[in-house]
């Protein structure tokens, strides 16, 4: 049954190949499907065509849906190119303080969003080719953000500046995921495959990361054999250009590829799951052990904190990956553990910060990480609570989902509240 909010022609990549696999003998409903959304009923059915090639009538949609190579040789041109100028771009907003002579740290910490968000964004643009409406949103929130953000007063001492810089990244990341879902805003499905999609980009990255890295290794080592340094011409030059071009290259590929990577999230998230929920449940033995207190100690809650976002994250992601396969009972339980676990951390990091609140008063910053740490055991209560559920009945797995993607929004509102309220209301302390 869809949800009221759900436009009709929504679906997840899962969800479509779960569909085409149990319609491939019915061609009617197939079509149908087809109609709905197809671009997602292309994309799924490459990612299925390796385990159902021998199946006639999959093959008679390989050619269908694959076979206009002129057309398909042409995009391919096309987004080449997009892809060529749009390192170029990114690699030149890198190198704007040095071309005016302003401090790259004032200028990265308020810009370093700006340098790939942008292009990214306008990236999924052309390919969901979005309406004109959701167009003029998307260029007017990066507009206003990078006026606003570069007009704030110069004052490296202010907290308030220092939280806008941190939670601008996520304001622009909305915005990309508000043009990767194109014209359906409002799909919490949609929602999810960003989700997805966020998880095997960073597979991606951290690949042709790791490629770059070890290519440099090499080149450094080969000119060092003849004596020559290039380590000047290195950093300012092709460190600049290249490294905005990883996010870029490894969008391209994980949208026209999906199956590069598509077989890794899951393997990469039932790995983690296990490892992060040993490492949480040690890391809370250790501090009773330890006797350190986050009550007193700052900086201990600064990295507690910390934890407890980096961990949500991999909640998110691994709720986003295990729902492709709801049968795996283990893998509910060690989300639920973890889930569990998170929430108990957060408990002690939010009861912390509201004793340092009433001993010290209200800061920029305390009320900042307040806000966050609410946000996040309200929305682990609901994905703990919804995990549980899902034991009894394996289809509760798609109201997890829902709790998640009904919760990115109130992440972002938050986000926005810090970035442009805060400087307000702290009058720029």
């Amino acid at each position: 049954m869809k949800e009221n909010n759900e436009t009709p022609h929504s679906m997840t990549i899962s969800s479509c190949k779960e569909e085409i696999l149990k319609n491939l003998d019915q061609p009617r409903k197939l079509e149908a499907l087809y109609l709905k959304d197809r671009s997602d009923f292309k994309r799924s059915f490459n990612l299925l065509y390796a385990d159902i090639q021998n199946n006639t009538t999959a093959q008679i949609w390989n050619e269908r849906l694959n076979y206009k190579q002129e057309e398909s040789s042409k995009n391919n041109r096309n987004e080449i190119i997009y892809l060529i100028v749009a390192c170029f771009i990114a690699g030149f907003i890198a190198k704007i303080p040095e071309l005016i002579g302003m401090s790259e740290e004032v200028f990265y910490t308020r810009n370093i969003g700006f340098i790939v968000f942008p292009i990214i964004a306008l990236y999924f643009v052309w390919k969901n080719e979005v309406h004109v409406n959701q167009i003029l949103i998307i260029f007017s929130a990066f507009l206003c953000t990078v006026i606003y953000i570069n007009f704030l007063p110069k004052d490296s001492n202010s907290d308030t500046l220092t939280l806008a810089c941190i939670h601008l990244p996520l304001i622009l990341w909305s915005v990309v995921g508000f043009s990767f879902v194109g014209n359906n805003v409002n799909s919490y499905n949609k929602r999810l495959d960003f989700l997805r999609f966020n998880g095997d980009l960073i597979v991606m990255a951290g690949l042709l990361f790791i490629a770059c890295a070890a290519l440099t290794a090499v080149t450094f080592g080969l000119f060092g054999l003849i004596d020559l340094n290039i380590e000047y011409i290195f950093s300012k030059y092709l460190a600049v250009w290249g490294v905005p071009a990883i996010p870029i290259i490894a969008t391209y590929l994980v949208w026209n590829n999906p199956q590069l990577v598509n077989r890794v999230s899951p393997i990469v998230a039932r790995i983690f799951t296990p490892l992060v929920l040993v490492v949480l449940i040690a890391y809370l033995i250790a501090v009773i052990y330890s006797g350190k207190s986050p009550y007193n100690d700052r900086e201990f809650l600064m990295i507690f904190n910390v934890l407890l976002f980096g961990v949500m994250a991999i909640i998110l992601f691994s709720v986003a990956e295990i729902s492709k396969n709801s049968k795996s009972r283990v893998g509910i339980v060690l989300l639920l553990a973890l889930a569990s676990t998170t929430g108990i951390v957060n408990s002690i990091a939010l009861s912390a910060i509201i004793f340092r609140i009433s001993e010290w008063g209200i800061t920029p910053n305390r009320l900042a990480v307040v806000g966050a740490n609410i946000l996040i055991l309200i929305n682990l209560l609901l994905v703990t609570f919804r995990l549980f559920k899902s034991l009894k009945h394996r289809k509760e797995i798609e109201n997890v989902e829902k709790s998640i993607a009904i919760f990115l929004p109130v992440y972002i509102v938050w986000a926005i509240l810090v970035t442009f309220i805060f400087p307000v209301l702290f009058v720029f302390r």
